[in-house]
């Protein structure tokens, strides 16, 4: 049997990858110019992290 995880390792990457989207969102909501670039780059994390999900799986 193995041994247990606690919560922070099984949590802490879904949470960073909700922090990066909530991030983006907000920062997309509130502001033009270098905001856009930030939006854009913390809103991809969830795609990367989704896309990056799907091919581990595969193999």
């Amino acid at each position: 049997m193995s041994r247990a995880r606690p919560l922070r390792s099984i949590f802490a990457w879904p949470l960073a990858i909700f922090v990066a989207g909530l991030a983006g969102l907000v920062i997309a909501l509130t502001g033009d110019g270098w905001r856009d670039a930030a939006s854009w780059a913390a809103l991809s994390a969830p795609v990367a992290a989704s896309v990056w999900a799907m091919r581990s799986r595969r193999t």
